[in-house]
């Protein structure tokens, strides 16, 4: 294990090493079953309810391959520009856990479904970096370890575990990258790119909710480092399930100032999985990283290889959705949105809520004004994402609405919208119990307009004289006066009318 050591400033670490990395995502698909049984691949059930004699690996029970997960498989390695398979097999990944029942991952070996593929990822700034993809495979989850007792939620220390095999058998797809060279300085930045990259494709495609909160995707991340661009690959460790973007991220940084610190200290990587801890990020040290020989993998002698059609894949690939990456740029087309626009709404994560918006009657400008303006204040302060916060896209087409039909001005509409985030309904019924539709009645308009003018008689003569400079002052006095729910187009022209009539 690696001594103890003070981290090296990043900016230094990575102008006196070169980082590289590597991405192993995990993701698990959104069939009705599970990879090899009929049980239900559900969340949330009661413990140990949605298994079958083969989720639990009892003697004597058969495995039978989901043709969906297949299929969902196939368009994931359409969907990353990977050549399909001819012919593939499942092996026996080999080794011992209890949330393992067989003593064995089903899995794939030398023999994936999917291979040399690529993704082109974009980065906040709209570098474009293309990441290669080696491979795509099928395999199986495992169950759910709990270990209760102690004081890291972790196996040492516990006072005993519990295992839940609701999990075991969930259909999974892992697509590992190659090593990833060139980012130099972004490889955080990359890493982060890729795992969203691959998230929103997940979703386009159908395969799976892709909810990381919920583990649905998982990545691992490999950081080594050497002295040069042209120097042979360092000791690499895996940060083993890393579940949020920002996590990703966050860890790929840690790990390269940790090792530049190792290092320097003229001591060795050691090549091992690691733990990552949100709270304190940090990681630490997991167990001695296992080398492919050490499962021994052997072919799985109770499933036949897997011959998919040609003409299957093709029937696929021509149905394959519109992409996340061809997808924005349409969108782009479609609302008018400058470069910059466009990257800060994706990199807010506000596609999808601006284009429901759109869809609920806004203008795409004033969809984007709204959640790139008051909303994205509001979740920076509360410390959410944007579709975190207790409004809807149609919530904001009808603010936007009552707007446009001249209900309520701008600043009408703020307090409207703070009543929706406070829970008090819908924006009809905050316009109508916080009394904040505008006055459209010229009466109290002008009742309003002579108490300002009799206020500033100086103001009023010089309106009078032609000059409006001063207009405004009136104006600002009457919304005053009406408690904002004036129009001021409204009240400039009544000015003129009373000073000029």
């Amino acid at each position: 294990m690696s001594a103890l050591v003070d981290l090296v400033d990043y900016d230094e670490a990575v102008a006196r090493f070169d980082p590289v990395i590597g991405i192993e995502v995990h993701v698990e698909l959104g069939t009705a079953t599970k990879m090899f049984d009929g049980a239900p691949a559900g969340f949330g059930e009661e413990p140990n309810t949605s298994v079958t004699p083969v989720s639990l690996g009892l003697p004597g029970a058969l495995p039978v391959v989901n043709e969906t997960a297949v299929e969902y498989a196939i368009r994931i390695g359409l969907a990353l520009n990977c050549s399909i398979a001819e012919s593939c097999r499942f092996a026996r990944k080999n080794y011992f856990y209890p949330d393992v029942p067989k003593n064995f991952q089903t899995s794939q070996y030398d023999e994936p479904i999917a291979f040399d593929g690529f993704v082109d990822v974009e980065l906040e700034d709209g570098t474009v970096f293309r990441v290669d993809i080696e491979r795509a495979h099928m395999e199986e989850d495992a169950g759910k370890n709990t270990h209760v007792g102690g004081s890291t939620g972790r196996i040492h220390g516990a006072e005993y575990s519990l295992v839940d095999y609701n999990r075991a058998g969930i259909p999974l797809v892992e697509i590992v990258t190659r090593p990833i060279t060139g980012a130099g300085e972004r490889a955080p930045e990359v890493a982060r790119a890729y795992v969203q990259t691959l998230r929103d494709l997940f979703r386009a495609l159908e395969v799976s909710e892709a909810r990381m909160e919920r583990g649905n995707v998982r990545a691992d991340v490999n950081v080594s480092l050497r002295p040069t661009p042209e120097s042979p690959l360092g000791t690499r460790t895996e940060t083993k399930n890393v579940n949020s973007f920002r996590s990703v991220e966050r860890s790929v940084r840690y790990e390269i100032s940790r090792q530049a610190a190792v290092l320097d200290a003229d001591a060795t990587v050691t090549q091992e999985t690691r733990h990552w801890h949100e709270d304190t990020g940090t990681t630490t040290s997991g167990r001695i990283k296992s080398d492919a020989e050490d499962y021994r993998y052997f072919p799985e002698p109770d499933l036949a290889p897997i011959v998919p059609d040609r003409a299957w894949i093709e029937e696929i690939r021509a149905a394959l959705p519109e992409l996340p990456a061809a997808r924005r740029r349409r969108l782009q087309g479609e609302w008018g949105y400058a470069d910059a626009e466009m990257r800060d709404v994706v990199n807010a994560g506000a596609v999808e809520l601006i284009e429901a918006t759109v869809a609920a009657g806004a203008s795409p400008a004033a969809a984007r004004k709204w959640w790139m303006g008051e909303l994205a204040r509001t979740a920076k302060q509360q410390e959410v994402e944007l579709a975190d916060l207790p409004i809807t896209p149609a919530q904001i087409g009808a603010l936007q609405s009552l707007v446009d039909s001249g209900r309520i001005n701008d600043k009408l509409a703020r307090q409207v919208l703070e009543g929706v985030l406070a829970g008090e309904g819908e924006p009809e019924a905050v316009v109508v119990a916080r009394g904040l539709e505008v006055v459209s009645d010229d009466g109290p308009l002008l009742d309003a307009i002579d108490a300002a003018l009799a206020a500033q008689p100086d103001l009023a003569e010089k309106i009078r004289g032609g000059n409006q400079g001063p207009i405004g002052a009136i104006i600002g006095a009457v919304m005053k006066a009406t408690r904002g729910q004036a129009d001021a187009g409204r009240v400039r022209e009544l000015v003129l009318e009373r000073l000029n009539g």
